[in-house]
This record gives C-alpha cells, sequence and structure tokens, in this order.
C-alpha cells in the first residue's frame, strides 16, 4: 500500500484528528480493569489470571512498535493504520469467541497477542507522518496525537461498563461486548485510514523550518548511538516513576489517610483514579506543546527534576493534607503524558525525521520494562512492609524513595545527552534519493 500524498491545498489540520481516530481507539487499553471482575466471576479465573491479557497486550506493544517500526516507516501510515485497525478488531473479535466458548486462552490470544501488536503499530502509525506536516511544532503535532491513547479510556470505561450492565456480566454477555468493540473501533479506526495524508513537499507550510533539516541518522544508526541508550534511559525513568503511582492510585490514597479524621470513600478513591486520567491526558498536549517553546531537555529536566520533588512531598507530608497528595499527583502523572508525548520531537531533534518512527518503535521498549518494572516496586514492596506489621502511609514510603532515585537517574541521563556525532549520519546524496523514490511510488 502507498502512502497516499496530499493534493495541493489539503491542510495539515485535517492530519491530527486521523492520528486521533487510532489513538483514541487503541486507548481502551487502559480501560481493561472493567472486564476484570466479569471474566473473574464468569470463568473463575484469579486476579492475577485476568490481567494477563493486559499483561500481554502491553509486552506486544512494545515488541510489536521496535521490530515494525520500519515497516511502518517504508509503507507508511495508511498501511500502518490498517494493519493496526485489523489487528485490534481481531483480537475484540477472537475474545468475544472464546468469551463465548469459555475458552478462557482465546481471550488472551485474541486480546494480548493479536491486539497487543495492534496497540504497538497503532500507536506509531501517525508519529512520523505527523512531524513532517508539523516541522514548526512536533511537540504539539505528536501531543495531540497521543493525547487520544491517553484518553481513550475515558471514554471506553463507562461504555464498556454500560454495555456490560446492559448485556450481563456472564460469558455470553462479555461475549457480546467484545463484539461490538471489535466492529465499533473497526469503523471508527477506518476514519483515521481514508482521512491520513503524507505531505507532497519536505516543507507542508510556507516559511516553515524544512522537515528534513539538521542530521539525518537511520534507525539501524540510532541504535549504535548512546543518545538513543540515554533517552531509553530517560523514557525508561519517567514512566516507571507514573505508572507506580497509577497503576496502584485508589488502594495508594485509601492507605494513606485510613487512620485519620477524613478517611477516603471508594467512590473518592474512584473520582481520584479519574483526575489522574484526565491530568495523564492534559500533560501529553499541555507539556508537549510547552517543549516547542523551550526545548526538549528542559522539558524533560521538569518531568525528572521537579517530579521527583513531588514525589518527596507525598513522602514527607502526604499523609497530613490531602490536597498536596492530590496536587503532587496530579502533576507527576501529567509529567508521565507529558514525557509520552514529547519523546517523538525529542527523537526528531537528535535524530532528524528519516526514520523517526522507526527509532520510535525501538525506544518503546522502554514502556514495556517500566510497565513492569514500576507496579512491580510499588505493589511488592507494599505487601513486604504489610507482612512486617506496617501500614498507611508507611506501607509506600520505601517504594517512593527508590522512585525519587530512579527520576534522579534519568535527570542525570538526560543532562548527559549531546548531539549525534557526525559518523552515525547518513550521506545527504543517499537521503535526497531515498525521498524522491517514496514521491514517485506515492503519486
Amino acid at each position: 500500500m502507498s502512502p497516499p500524498v496530499a493534493p495541493a491545498g489539503w491542510s495539515r489540520w485535517l492530519v491530527p484528528p486521523a492520528a486521533l481516530a487510532v489513538h483514541l481507539s487503541i486507548g481502551q487499553a487502559y480501560a481493561w480493569s472493567v472486564f476484570k471482575p466479569p471474566l473473574e466471576s464468569a470463568l473463575g479465573l484469579s486476579g492475577t489470571q485476568s490481567a494477563l491479557p493486559f499483561q500481554l497486550g502491553i509486552v506486544m506493544l512494545g515488541l510489536s512498535a521496535a521490530f515494525g517500526g520500519t515497516l511502518v516507516e517504508r509503507n507508511g501510515p495508511r498501511w500502518a493504520m490498517t494493519v493496526a485497525l485489523i489487528c485490534f478488531s481481531s483480537g475484540f473479535l477472537l475474545s468475544a469467541l472464546g468469551a463465548w466458548s469459555e475458552q478462557y486462552w482465546l481471550i488472551v490470544l485474541g486480546y494480548g497477542f493479536v491486539g497487543g501488536i495492534g496497540l504497538g503499530i497503532g500507536y506509531i502509525s501517525p508519529v512520523s507522518t505527523l512531524i513532517k506536516w508539523f516541522p514548526d511544532r512536533p511537540g504539539m503535532a505528536t501531543g495531540i496525537a497521543i493525547m487520544g491513547f491517553g484518553g481513550g479510556a475515558l471514554i471506553a470505561s463507562p461504555w464498556s461498563a454500560q454495555m456490560l450492565e446492559s448485556f450481563g456480566t456472564d460469558s455470553s454477555g462479555i461475549a457480546l461486548a467484545f463484539l461490538v468493540h471489535g466492529l465499533a473501533y473497526a469503523v471508527f479506526m477506518s476514519l483515521g485510514v481514508l482521512l491520513v495524508r503524507v505531505p507532497r513537499t519536505e516543507k507542508p507550510v510556507e516559511g516553515a523550518p524544512s522537515a528534513l533539516q539538521g542530521p539525518q541518522v537511520s534507525a539501524r544508526n540510532a541504535v549504535r548511538t548512546p543518545q538513543f541508550w540515554l533517552l531509553w534511559i530517560v523514557l525508561c525513568m519517567n514512566v516507571t516513576a507514573g505508572i507506580g503511582i497509577l497503576e496502584k492510585a485508589a488502594p495508594m490514597i485509601t492507605d494513606f489517610f485510613a487512620d485519620t479524621s477524613t478517611p477516603v470513600s471508594v467512590s473518592a478513591a474512584a473520582g481520584f483514579v479519574a483526575l489522574l486520567s484526565a491530568a495523564n491526558m492534559a500533560g501529553r498536549i499541555g507539556w508537549s506543546s510547552t517543549s516547542d517553546l523551550i526545548g526538549r531537555k528542559n522539558i524533560y529536566r521538569v518531568y525528572l527534576g521537579v517530579g521527583a520533588v513531588m514525589y518527596a512531598l507525598i513522602a514527607l507530608f502526604g499523609d497530613s493534607s490531602k490536597p498536596l497528595f492530590v496536587l503532587c499527583a496530579l502533576v507527576i502523572l501529567s509529567f508521565y503524558g507529558g514525557g509520552f508525548a514529547t519523546v517523538p520531537a525529542y527523537l526528531k531533534d537528535l535524530f532528524g525525521t528519516y526514520e523517526v518512527g522507526a527509532i520510535h518503535g525501538r525506544l518503546l521498549t522502554a514502556w514495556s520494562t517500566a510497565g513492569v518494572l514500576g507496579p512491580l516496586i510499588v505493589n511488592w514492596i507494599a505487601d513486604r512492609q504489610e507482612e512486617a506489621g506496617k501500614d498507611g502511609s508507611a506501607l509506600y514510603s520505601v517504594s517512593f524513595l527508590i522512585m525519587i532515585g530512579l527520576l534522579v537517574v534519568g535527570f542525570v541521563a538526560n543532562e548527559l545527552v549531546r548531539p549525534v556525532n557526525a559518523r552515525h549520519h547518513i550521506p545527504a546524496r543517499r537521503e535526497a534519493v531515498d525521498v524522491e523514490r517514496q514521491q514517485p511510488e506515492s503519486a
């Protein structure tokens, strides 16, 4: 499938909605917890078993983004969005069959493995194209799209809950909900497939900087540079710190204030989780847009440095002030979302746009690592502290100190980032030939 080239007069502002159509759909992954209790009841699963489709999905997201990034660059955004649509929707259809036949392995295979491939390819599908359309504001452009992934659960969570209430929470009701998800997301993601275009020239806006301006580095060479691995550490540390709160948000705020005069109710804890999701979503567009003004290294100084201060404030004073706890957690989650949205522009600054989508895909293995590391640190230490007879905020004091240390490591890694050595740059002539080759094929 050739990348569709925009006709003369095509508005670049039609491309972010195409990206949002995909990202809002695959962002359903953050709403998987809605299906956990019904699956456990209907199929007799443990909490660990019911989490397996989501965990496998996140692992496959990182792996498929890493291994499929070069294909996405080669074949273009429409091909990538089509693959994402087929895999993500097919994952739900396989899951529907698994729930209906009460074969849980089919749900793991469908949602986790097949759907997870759709997550990874869909996540990176618009990144390179958006950066080429918005060379003057790459942080804002990628922030708009990646904001959709953070906000997808705000739509999917109540929608899924309403379907389960209407269809029932037995195996047939769950199967019907999965079926509707698969069909509805196929239609919605099709809008992105039909709408996406690549620019006719490297300067889609008069007066904007060239998308190919500055050094250009191939994905193969990028992973051989210290800059790539320093950014890998930066992203991994930032995501670990954010997901450490996000994964255990409701029980964490309940524990912190359990022995105070103002304990947190179940409904208030759920409201706190919703606030965190909103902060995650807002940070993706707000902070990434700010990075266009103050620079990528400076914004990561904020994410990592101020994030460490926020964790320190929670550890020292969080159990004495509910507003302070909530405010610090919201800031940390806004940095979590902002880090995801800003990193494609950071990669563009360092490696150029030549294969930025493929490089971004490889970098997302840091997300897979952090997705395991963050919850493991918080949950394992909390379990050990509880076994030692501690409760309340004492369950989390050690893990918060570890998070501060990880953020400091990320801060130092960010400070060590320098421009890529010229020996890793691709020759300008080869770059020009590649661009010329793509244009006739795309017409």
